[in-house]
């Protein structure tokens, strides 16, 4: 799961550096479309193209009955403090309000209504596996927001490579790849991301200007160094920067994200 909240900073320095510069900007692994939505707002002028392969585009549509769902188990929960375990019967409870919206419009955001009632960190993608879980009372304040979210962007939902070799030809095209890390949710890519796929991305940097993102988890910046090593110049990601942060999930669990560019 995506931490690039957290590099939105440095993300919007190096849009900023490459303004008058490019008049595209391909989001090739598009996720929650956050990277995308930064472009768009710095860089207004600029066709930015949003790759949904996740089509977190479902998600966004329905975030209406996200927030009815949500503010119907914060009114079952009242009483209960804040990150407080839930009994079995409250639990019962939370499942019976998720199955009831999801039997009558058969389709539930199982992931947004996971984050309110999972520990931190913890994540699901089915009704199925929410019941798996232990839950606590981590229900948001407020409600979810989208308006204007996607407004500007180019929404595609393509395979990266044939999106890419469509984009190709441009040499004003920043690409931004935010590939699955290796070892961790690969989203609709699951089935069939493996490392010779992670491997294939790097040959998407040759000759263009780009965003990559990484973590520690991959190894992959360690291989590139040496491949550096062996071949210097026909090496990927040679001469690009590279900016680190830190990012703690939970007390148990941190790692370090990476930005690599070359513009």
């Amino acid at each position: 799961m995506g931490q690039k909240r957290y590099f939105l900073r440095d993300f919007t320095q190096v849009l900023e550096t490459v303004s008058g510069e490019i008049d595209t900007v391909v989001d090739l692994f598009g996720g929650s479309g956050l990277l995308s939505h930064t472009a768009k707002r710095v860089l207004p002028d600029c066709r930015v193209v949003y790759n949904d392969f996740d089509r977190y585009d479902r998600r966004l549509a329905a975030i209406g009955q996200t927030n009815e769902i949500l503010r119907a188990i914060k009114d079952r929960l009242t009483g209960v403090e804040p990150n407080q375990r839930l009994t079995e019967q409250q639990r019962a409870d939370v499942l019976a309000i998720v199955e009831t919206y999801e039997q009558r419009d058969g389709y539930t955001d199982i992931m947004t209504i996971g984050r309110n009632v999972l520990f931190s960190g913890k994540w699901v993608t089915s009704i199925d596996d929410l019941r798996k879980h232990t839950m606590y009372n981590r229900v948001r304040p407020g409600a979810y927001d989208c308006e204007g979210y996607l407004e500007g962007l180019e929404v595609v939902h393509m395979d990266y490579r044939d999106l890419f070799e469509r984009e190709r030809g441009n040499s004003r095209t920043l690409f931004v790849l935010d590939p699955p890390y290796l070892t961790t949710e690969c989203g609709m890519y699951e089935n069939y991301w493996k490392l010779t796929d992670y491997l294939n991305v790097l040959s998407l940097l040759k000759g263009t200007k780009y965003v990559y993102f990484t973590s520690d988890k991959s190894q992959i910046v360690e291989l590139c160094q040496w491949l550096a090593g062996e071949y210097r110049e026909a090496a990927p990601m040679w001469g690009a920067t590279v900016r680190m942060r830190t990012n703690t999930l939970n007390y148990q669990a941190k790692f370090n994200d990476m930005m690599i560019t070359r513009l």
